[in-house]
């Protein structure tokens, strides 16, 4: 016999979706349960991206969750482009008023997971064969298997923050369910390295043999990507094949500053855009990478998350304190709007600054012609700042 458990809200997932979703529930006095497949500390490993619009640090400061990252986060006012021996800042803070904040998707979530177990709040991980049922009914149930024992986790709404390989999504009926998916041909090998960054703020390059990204974690740990082929192995990169193709790509002034500390992470990551429609299904809702995936360039995976917490956790309080379901009901027509152009932006960011392999001249031309008008327009340039640092979060 399956052991019952109860709660309110079921979430699927511990990433930072998932405990920021249980955080401010937990502030607004809404019991929570979190379920997740993997091992915690596995989790709590995983390198990820880090760029903070300032949307996103206000919901760390609302879940109570914001202290360390105040004190460690480093705050940037613009980015650079290098292009043709050339680097031309973009000037966040003068053409929007408005920062972002460099602090790493791990330390979000070891901070998230800190307040959780400080809070006396459980996460069931190594969860198996998680299946959410009655999705329909008001009693909706997600069964799963732990420690060898059946059990059945009866809720009142279920949250599917398990991300793009996740079951949640796969729940929706597919008659209903429409997705939308690009596949770009090319990837991201990045690295980690304890050496200085080679600049206080990111610098993107474009270049003849590909783009790279020079960024960082901290003033003593760098974060550096390359574009390679999404089908190379690591192994067929060695530090010193990727350093030499950072110094090729950014030019002699910046390479001579880059150091060449050995790698204590490194990755190939595929490069694609991916949304489902909807983002709640009777009483599945589904948020973060289980609804979209955006390509790193533009720097929205981690917002975008955060962003469709920001606007869920308010529509449930209002469903379950206030029996109000009207915002739960628009969740997912409100979300969306920001989603597309979230992904329309990285779109346009990944399609500047890549070289694409099928060598199309006309394609070629364009680029650069794209290249040259942002760095001549302060029109275009305050088009992408305001993208960059993030469109104000939304209210259902």
């Amino acid at each position: 016999m399956a052991k019952r458990l109860e709660t309110r809200v079921a979430i699927v997932g511990a990433g930072p979706a998932g405990l920021l979703l249980g955080q401010l529930l937990y502030r607004a006095g809404i019991d929570n349960l979190v379920l997740e497949r993997r091992p915690m500390a596995r989790v709590l490993a995983r390198i990820r991206a880090g760029v903070l619009e300032e949307g996103t640090v206000r919901l760390l400061e609302e879940a109570g969750v914001a202290d360390r990252l105040h004190r460690e986060g480093l705050v940037h006012r613009g980015i650079e482009i290098a292009f043709e021996g050339e680097r031309h800042r973009v000037d966040f803070e003068a053409l929007t008023g408005r920062r972002v904040v460099v602090y790493g998707q791990t330390e979000v979530t070891k901070d998230l997971f800190a307040a959780r177990q400080a809070a006396g709040l459980p996460i069931l991980d190594e969860a198996a064969d998680v299946l959410p049922v009655d999705l329909e009914s008001e009693r909706p149930k997600v069964l799963f298997r732990r420690e060898g024992e059946s059990c059945e986790l009866a809720c009142e709404v279920v949250a599917g923050c398990d991300g793009f390989h996740g079951v949640c999504r796969s729940r929706i009926p597919a008659e209903r369910l429409r997705t939308f998916e690009r596949i770009y041909p090319f990837g991201w090998l990045g690295i980690l390295a304890r050496a200085r960054p080679v600049s206080e703020e990111l610098i993107y390059a474009f270049s003849e043999r590909g783009f790279a990204l020079f960024s960082m974690r901290s003033p003593t740990v760098s974060r550096l990507y390359v574009q390679c082929d999404p089908n190379d192995p690591v192994e067929a990169w060695p530090d010193e094949r990727v350093y030499d193709e950072l110094a090729a790509r950014i030019g002699p002034e910046v390479a001579a500053r880059l150091e060449r500390a050995p790698s204590i992470e490194k990755s190939v990551t595929q490069m694609r855009s991916f949304v489902a429609e909807p983002m709640r299904w009777g009483r599945l809702v589904l948020a973060g990478d289980a609804a979209h995936i955006v390509p790193p360039t533009g720097a929205k995976g981690l917002n975008l998350a955060a962003a469709d917490v920001g606007l869920l956790a308010p529509a449930l309080v209002a469903l379950l304190k206030e029996n109000d379901p009207r915002p739960l009901e628009r969740y997912s027509e409100t979300a969306l709007a920001r989603v597309w152009k979230a992904e329309r932006f990285s779109w346009w960011m990944t399609s500047l600054l890549h070289k694409f392999p099928e060598g199309d001249p006309f394609r070629d031309r364009l680029q650069r012609a794209e290249l040259d008008h942002l760095f001549g327009s302060t029109a275009q340039q305050t088009a992408l700042a305001e993208q960059y640092v993030g469109l104000p979060l939304a209210r259902a």
